[in-house]
């Protein structure tokens, strides 16, 4: 049993919490830092949850709640102007308890997350405390905050997009860019019972020209609409010249409809130049930002979370040496510019910059209409899976390992077995790494 002062989790938003109950899972103590008064219920933000996600997830005892608050969309559909070009239909043959995706809302995750940390002992949240600096110490770090320095073994820094001071404390950089295109975002409660179970993206329909539109079923007859928008446009304006009404009729028809929730957004493509050094780890949004078309952002930094939890718990506990925790920057690194990679091909096709690129998209949706062909060449987003490290096809860190028999030589691990070849398999069938 570790005894020592909690680890410092920098950040209170799923990533942060994800991390925060994995460690308290492995016996580790755990202090959650953030800066914010209260937690913030704001709009739908983050939605669709991947399947490794819901079952990281059921780990600590959320997973399960989450599955079943939200949707389990079956068909995604893809439209150029009038035209839909093709559609795929999501069958579940793998045997998994959760479906291929859920979409429920990042405020709804938040709250059911909160739920199981208030419920798990060794884990205490100190809303209100913003980290100003992290400095290492012999065995350890100090993390100073404007409520006074607190000394922990390590820091997994979750502090989201602006998490300079933890990104400062490793020496690393946030290079890539940030798009300059803008885009709308509406949470609209309606009833479309024929658009329920679906996600549709549409290029360049009649009612917003040259662009996009993507849009997602969410719980209580709620759909996530994104509309890629001009420069200079300006949401109030829209809303008081009743140009956002008749956008949204547009889509919706004569129904009535309640608008929860608009904002606007640019898109980032960014990944430091270090995910850990020392003691101290980033994961999500503070380690990579990228474009949210695939749902790349949040379900990967739930996999850093993992990765770090389980590798922070392993040298804690003096079940492996600490350089352990060295290989998480390799791993997750690899993980987050592999996504950007993805993201960032999508966003070539979405908004092109160049003229060239511009021609291609024309060229490529205009003979998607009858030419079955050119539709494997429409990227509208590339949707997340788990990274697979290494070349061997099986077994790989990350991924869920198969169903199979286990040798009689496997012992028994704390949270997990050791298979003939050291193997670390999570009861529920998760690779989490390999034993000392």
């Amino acid at each position: 049993m570790y005894d020592g002062p909690p680890v410092v989790v920098v950040g209170n938003g799923p990533v942060g919490q994800t991390a925060a109950l994995l460690l308290a899972r492995w016996d580790v103590p755990v202090l959650v830092v953030d800066a914010h008064p209260r937690r913030e219920v704001v709009g739908s933000r983050s939605i669709c949850q991947q399947r490794d996600t819901l079952d990281i997830w059921d780990t600590v005892g959320a997973g399960r709640t989450i599955a079943d608050e939200g949707v389990t969309w079956r068909v995604a559909r893809t439209y150029y102007r009038e035209h839909e070009l093709f559609h795929v239909a999501f069958s579940d043959s793998s045997g998994s308890a959760f479906p291929p995706w859920v979409n429920i809302g990042q405020a709804r995750v938040e709250q059911v997350l909160d739920e199981r940390i208030a419920a798990t002992p060794g884990i205490e949240v100190r809303w209100g405390t913003t980290v100003t600096g992290i400095t290492a110490r012999p065995g350890g770090v100090r993390v100073h905050t404007d409520r006074g320095d607190i000394e922990a073994p390590y820091v997994v820094g979750c502090a989201g997009a602006r998490g300079e001071v933890v990104r400062r404390a490793i020496g690393a950089d946030f290079e890539g860019r940030t798009f300059d295109d803008q885009f709308l975002i509406c949470d609209i409660r309606c009833d479309l019972p024929d658009r329920e179970l679906e996600r549709r993206f549409y290029f360049d329909p009649a009612w917003n020209p040259g662009r996009q539109v993507l849009m997602h079923p969410c719980p209580d007859s709620t759909y996530r609409i994104d509309w890629q928008v001009p420069p200079g446009f300006d949401l109030e304006q829209e809303r008081a010249n009743g140009d956002l009404d008749r956008r949204i009729r547009r889509i919706v028809g004569d129904q009535e409809h309640e608008v929860v929730w608009c904002t606007v957004y640019r898109f980032h493509s960014r990944c430091a130049t270090s995910m850990g050094r020392g003691r101290v780890l980033l994961a999500g949004d503070a380690a990579h930002l990228m474009a949210p078309f695939g749902a790349r952002g949040l379900n990967s930094g739930v996999a850093d979370a993992e990765n770090a939890a389980w590798r922070i718990a392993y040298a804690l506990h003096g079940w492996a040496d600490p350089s352990i925790v060295d290989a998480y920057d390799a791993e997750r690194r690899a993980a987050a510019r592999e996504n950007l990679a993805v993201t960032t091909r999508t966003m070539d096709f979405l908004v092109p910059q160049s003229e060239s690129g511009w021609a291609h998209r024309r060229d490529v949706l205009e003979r998607a209409v009858t030419d079955p062909d050119a539709r494997a060449l429409i990227d509208s987003g590339r949707l997340y899976a788990p990274f697979r490290y290494g070349a061997d096809p099986d077994p790989v860190v990350g991924a869920l390992h198969p169903d199979h028999g286990v040798r009689a030589a496997a012992r028994r691990a704390r949270g997990g077995f050791l298979t003939h070849d050291n193997l670390v398999v999570r009861p529920d069938g998760h690779v989490v790494g390999w034993g000392p």
